[in-house]
């Protein structure tokens, strides 16, 4: 297990599209840390009778202030316009300076929704325009094998950690009791009993990742980039940063 939390953070918000995206992808990190001032932004469903009463009853449990939006997020997921998200973000998120902000990965957590991608590249763009304020930010680090398996984290990334038994079970009662998904639905069955992120110290290294990954195809950054760099006997940084980058422009011209 590798356990790269900074006990000294203390201001944490994490970004989210939906409400019990939070739980699944990050709700060990907020139970492990209840000292920490969080708060959880879902940009969707607050005019969800259903799930948004749900998120508020969550959020107690986590300790945690939080606030939802109503981005589109109809079952057709007809793509938004970039600029429509960001602005969401900063309509919602309070105009101040966090110790870390927890967000989506800008090519999702599994095999697919187009909201979780958007969400991502929002964050990270905003970060890079210096529009929101943050001292490090974490993306979600989890993969499907295109959909040949539950989400998994991923054990190579900058942050990984195993979940403590009834660290689990309280994020697992989250799932199935405050939001009620029975124990056999995808939401209880993926709830991860490890969860895993990209660490960026510098906004222009999540830029630059993000615009390395945007242009990968539908795929995992486990089965594309690591997976051919780990023949190359590439290992992974605790930090991405420049060097990271560095080393791999000039592998990618060996």
């Amino acid at each position: 297990m590798v356990n790269n939390h900074n006990k000294e953070i203390k201001t944490v918000a994490v970004i989210v599209a939906h409400p019990d995206d939070e739980t699944l992808w990050a709700g060990g990190a907020i139970l492990q840390n209840p000292t920490w001032d969080w708060l959880i932004v879902s940009l969707c469903r607050a005019s969800d009778a259903d799930r948004a009463p749900k998120f508020y009853k969550a959020l107690k449990l986590f300790n945690a202030k939080g606030i939802m939006g109503n981005l589109d997020d109809g079952p057709a997921q007809i793509p938004l316009p970039e600029k429509e998200v960001e602005e969401w973000i900063l309509n919602l998120l309070p105009t101040q300076h966090f110790d870390l902000i927890i967000t989506h990965n800008p090519l999702g957590e599994y095999t697919k929704h187009l909201r979780h991608e958007e969400v991502s590249k929002a964050v990270i763009n905003l970060w890079a325009a210096d529009k929101i304020s943050t001292d490090e930010m974490w993306v979600f680090a989890y993969e499907d094998g295109h959909k040949a398996y539950l989400p998994t984290a991923i054990k190579d990334a900058t942050i990984f950690e195993s979940l403590i038994q009834n660290i689990w079970l309280k994020k697992y009662s989250i799932i199935t009791e405050t939001y009620s998904f029975s124990q056999d639905s995808w939401e209880a069955k993926t709830t991860p009993k490890a969860e895993a992120f990209w660490q960026f110290k510098h906004a222009k290294d999540a830029k630059e990742w993000l615009d390395i990954n945007s242009v990968l195809p539908e795929n995992t950054v486990t089965q594309s980039v690591m997976a051919q760099n780990a023949l190359k006997g590439v290992v992974y940084p605790q930090i991405i940063d420049d060097q990271y980058f560095e080393r791999e422009e000039k592998l990618m011209h060996l």
